[in-house]
């Protein structure tokens, strides 16, 4: 069937289910900073210890995603989702049960990485983008997104609960219930498989043609670079914002109450981003984010760190935390369609896990080094503003192979 042809039950089945999904997913992996004072404390292990562990989680993810993304492609993606939730509920239970670094690389890097890739962004937007118009699907994405914000909203608070309360493993096992709330969302997103792709949304050129095609694209290729930046300032951000704020001697309370702010703040950000890019350039309001981020790390970090200035901080970054989705993945629609949306949106994530690597894994190299964040914070600014700024300039004319198609049916008309 077409998208046209759902019945309103299906398309809110998949669009929730989407939400759902992205949601729970990312709230918890966004709230696994508030554990790293818990876990090195118990486990024994070193704050470089548990940012190597975030670390790799972003750099399997990165690296996985185009995998999945072709499978998801070719084969569908509800049992992708599905047996991306299970992943996820492995990777808790070895953290749960860990004793050592490796055991809690394993989890919370390996498994959650590679669940993260069949649960998160990448595939909620596909599924999104399959169900509803042109029209309608900047906007959408951006609800999508928004409506994914929540989780953190929800994760975040819950967390340092239950940490305060019971321990770690225990707000851990509280995730565990969040694992299966997404294993019926997966199956109501799946739902998009049967939607046929419109002849205007395809392409003619098979998957190779398409992924040499796009590499070879100025527009996407600095759109994809541009990316890493976006990875690295928000797993900074949220691996190291908690030790941050424990350092600057404030309440630990305070990480959990910043994230959520955070995550409230996006739900705004990301739906009306995504109504703006069905109005004005992506490209210039993906660049925007980029450099209007940098400067609010950059005020922030001026000033002693304080209750006031963290919640106007998080509320800034909340606001442009993931208005970045809709953009770049409607980006990728505006150039090559959808047929192979989740591939490419695959490998332009790539670069943005490279940028989560080096924010998570760098920062706590930096501070172990250093005895303070202070290079990190100044290599985001300065990251951020440069690649801004070159998004900017991003060429959005979609490749001759997608532009021959319409000037033909034009002609034959």
């Amino acid at each position: 069937m077409h998208a046209g042809q759902l019945s309103s039950f299906q398309r809110w089945s998949i669009l929730i289910g989407a939400a759902t999904m992205l949601s729970l997913s990312m709230g918890m992996r966004q709230s696994f900073g508030l554990f790293q004072p818990s876990v090195i404390h118990d486990i024994g292990i070193t704050t470089a210890d548990f940012s190597m562990a975030i670390a790799i989680q972003n750099i399997v993810w990165g690296i996985t995603q185009p995998v999945v993304g072709v499978v998801a492609d070719r084969y569908g993606s509800r049992y992708i989702m599905v047996g991306g939730a299970l992943i996820y509920a492995l990777g808790l239970v070895a953290m749960i049960f860990a004793n050592s670094a490796l055991m809690f690389t394993f989890g919370a890097g390996i498994c959650v990485g590679i669940a993260l890739s069949c649960t998160a962004s990448s595939m909620s937007m596909t599924v999104a983008a399959r169900t509803v118009s042109p029209a309608q699907r900047s906007v959408t994405m951006g609800a999508i997104s928004a409506a994914g914000s929540l989780g953190l909203v929800l994760a975040s608070p819950m967390a340092q609960t239950l940490i305060s309360q019971a321990g770690w493993q225990i707000a851990l096992v509280g995730f565990l219930g969040l694992v299966v709330v997404m294993l019926p969302s997966a199956f109501g997103a799946g739902l998009a498989d049967k939607i046929e792709i419109d002849k205007a949304d395809d392409v003619e050129q098979s998957l190779g043609a398409v992924v040499q095609t796009a590499l070879g694209h100025s527009g996407y290729v600095v759109m994809a670079i541009a990316f890493f930046v976006c990875g690295l300032q928000l797993v900074f951000l949220t691996t190291h914002l908690p030790n941050y704020l424990a350092i600057c001697g404030l309440d630990p309370s305070l990480g959990a109450t910043a994230l959520a702010i955070i995550g409230f703040f996006n739900v705004i950000g990301s739906y009306a981003f995504g109504w703006l890019g069905g109005r004005y350039p992506k490209q210039i309001l993906l660049g925007g984010i980029y450099i209007v981020r940098s400067l609010a790390i950059a005020l922030y970090f001026s000033f002693p760190a304080s209750v006031m200035s963290t919640m106007v901080f998080a509320a800034v970054m909340g606001s442009l935390w993931l208005g970045v989705v809709p953009l770049v993945n409607g980006l990728v629609a505006q150039l090559f369609g959808l047929r192979f949306m989740a591939t490419l949106t695959g490998i332009a994530f790539l670069s943005h896990q490279v940028g989560s690597f080096i924010g998570a894994w760098g920062s706590g190299v930096i501070y172990e080094h250093m005895g303070n964040y202070d290079m990190a914070w100044k290599s985001a600014v300065v990251i951020g503003i440069v690649a801004g700024s070159f998004q900017m300039l991003m060429n959005v004319r979609p490749p001759k192979s997608k532009e021959e198609p319409a000037g033909a049916l034009a002609s034959a008309a």
